[in-house]
């Protein structure tokens, strides 16, 4: 066992993989310890690029079953570390906040997982200006135990044994919420500090192309996958309360019954485009931007399509191990 792994999870980021590599080897130059990109197999020359470093390359086997969830499990299965951070192929990881987060996880044995905030390198879609403004909302509340590190941490190895797998394989996204839910029912602690943990070169896509890639990949069904997997991980109540978007998605059908039935009972054309314009109207005063208004509320009604499909979806066992090819492996 090294005292630290990375594990840089990457599907098609031929642009981002040489410098979240050389990052992730800086980082963990003090302890000596691994970096294993785990790919989803990719179609671009990711791979090829992550091969020109000294680093182990796995491969997820069959293309079918990219999720989200798979990547940092892959990379999990086969990593070593006592500590273990996730990394996007697409983040450059700070150095010195690696370094206190070990120290942390060193001292604070009650904590599991330490994480940092996300510096955006881009904003050139809504999806990311709304992320934003939702990172400066969380920053001011100056919180320092968290429900979740959205956006990669480090991980302590033992803790993870104990909730049985580190990423929840079926999930399409919010498998950080689902590791940090089961942590915290087990009476592990999450810790977000104040520090830069990473730049992030996201997307860079326009709003309606990355809204149709969103959709294309899968993300709109992982409400509903979410919610079935906080069943066997027994922290329901806490989802409900906790994501925002799994009860507004169940809100989203209890509100169009309600406005159908109210439609069928007084005027049917008038009551139906109140239904349609008010949430807009209501977002678009919130965020300030039509929009941003129209964007969110727009996402809000692909998500609820998505819970019911993704509530539906076989589940694979999420401990069960991923099948993959290991392309290059660098001895520790």
């Amino acid at each position: 066992m090294v005292k630290v792994s990375i594990i840089i999870k990457t599907l098609n980021e031929q642009a981002n993989i040489a410098r979240a590599t050389k990052s992730a080897l800086a980082a963990v130059v003090d302890w000596k310890g691994e970096v294993v990109v785990a790919d989803s197999a990719s179609t671009d020359n990711t791979v090829a690029i992550a091969k020109e470093f000294p680093t182990s390359v796995v491969v997820l086997e069959e293309a079918s079953e990219r999720r989200c969830g798979v990547g940092p499990q892959l990379g999990y299965q086969h990593s070593c570390g006592e500590y273990v951070y996730v990394l996007d192929g697409d983040m450059e990881l700070d150095a010195e906040f690696l370094r206190k987060a070990v120290s942390i996880l060193d001292c604070e044995l009650t904590v599991a997982g330490v994480g940092g905030y996300i510096q955006e390198m881009r904003a050139d879609n809504l999806e990311l200006q709304g992320r934003i403004k939702r990172f400066q909302r969380a920053r001011r509340k100056n919180l320092l135990d968290v429900d979740c590190l959205n956006g990669g941490g480090l991980y302590r190895r033992t803790a993870i044994s104990e909730v049985g797998y580190f990423s929840d394989r079926n999930l399409h996204a919010f498998e950080e919420y689902d590791l940090g839910a089961r942590l915290r029912t087990k009476g592990w602690r999450l810790v977000l500090l104040e520090d830069r943990a990473v730049d992030h070169y996201s997307y860079a896509m326009g709003t309606w192309r990355l809204l149709w890639h969103r959709i294309l990949s899968g993300r709109f069904l992982s409400a509903g996958e979410l919610f079935r997997a906080a069943l066997p991980g027994r922290y329901l109540s806490r989802l409900l309360r906790e994501v925002r978007i799994v009860p507004l998605s169940i809100g989203v059908w209890a509100y169009w019954a309600c406005s159908i039935l109210a439609a069928t009972l007084t005027a049917p054309v008038p009551v139906l485009l109140t239904a349609l314009v008010a949430p807009v109207a209501v977002m678009a005063i919130r965020t300030r931007s039509l929009n941003l208004g129209f964007f969110s509320v727009l996402t809000w009604h692909l998500s609820a399509v998505g819970f019911v499909l993704g509530l539906l979806r076989k589940r694979n066992p999420p401990a069960d191990p991923i099948r993959s090819k290991i392309i290059q492996l660098v001895g520790t």
